[in-house]
């Protein structure tokens, strides 16, 4: 009787079967494969979550530095190659080395703290579009010296072109866009269009003439 109790107690104690840790452990690796697959999609969401932030950021950068210089467009005429030239406002396709669209102007309210740096408030400033970049030209000087080249910022990527459109006046009531095209006077107001591979078409448009 003491033996038949001794093997039921050993029975008892002598632990897992080989099956049962072997179905133990493709509990666990079913679990962790789980974690791993589901980690590694979150960190993938989360890392377009923040391209798509960043391209949105990127985007809203632009064109509030786009808004602020075409609010402050002027009726300021520049020299090219070192003579005046009647056109107040550059435009057209293909002008300041771009792939599409382009224009340059004048603008004022740059900001200069009583004019302590040997410059002016106006700016010379441009827009192209260079290997999908949407580039901002522009220069510390209104009239650069011949051979002075701008300099380029890059304000968006992914930009596969950009237009321009000049709001034209026919008659007291008529109003009409019209493609850009380089002119001696303002225009009454300025729409640009970006084509962009991440938002597709995007048009703002800028009231220019007082």
């Amino acid at each position: 009787m003491g033996k038949l109790i001794f093997r039921q107690i050993a029975r008892k104690q002598s632990g897992f079967t080989l099956v049962e840790i072997l179905v133990a452990m493709a509990i666990f690796a079913l679990i962790a494969v789980g974690s791993v697959t589901m980690l590694s999609a979150v960190t993938t969401q989360n890392e377009l979550s923040d391209e798509r932030m960043k391209a949105l950021q990127d985007m809203q950068r632009a064109m509030l530095i786009i808004e602020r210089d075409f609010l402050q467009m002027v009726p300021r005429k520049t020299r090219a190659e070192g003579e005046v030239s009647d056109t107040l406002v550059f435009a057209g396709k293909f002008s300041f080395e771009s792939d599409s669209g382009s224009i340059g102007f004048v603008r004022s309210g740059w900001h200069n703290p009583q004019l302590t740096l040997r410059r002016s408030t106006m700016q010379s400033v441009a827009y192209r579009t260079q290997d999908k970049k949407l580039e901002r030209l522009y220069s510390t000087y209104v009239d650069n010296a011949i051979g002075v080249e701008p300099k380029a910022r890059v304000l968006l990527e992914g930009v596969e072109s950009i237009s321009f459109e000049f709001l034209e006046k026919f008659d007291s009531k008529k109003f009409e866009w019209k493609q850009a095209e380089s002119v001696e006077e303002l225009p009454i107001a300025v729409a640009i269009i970006i084509e962009s591979e991440a938002y597709g078409e995007i048009r703002r448009e800028f009231k220019v003439r007082r």
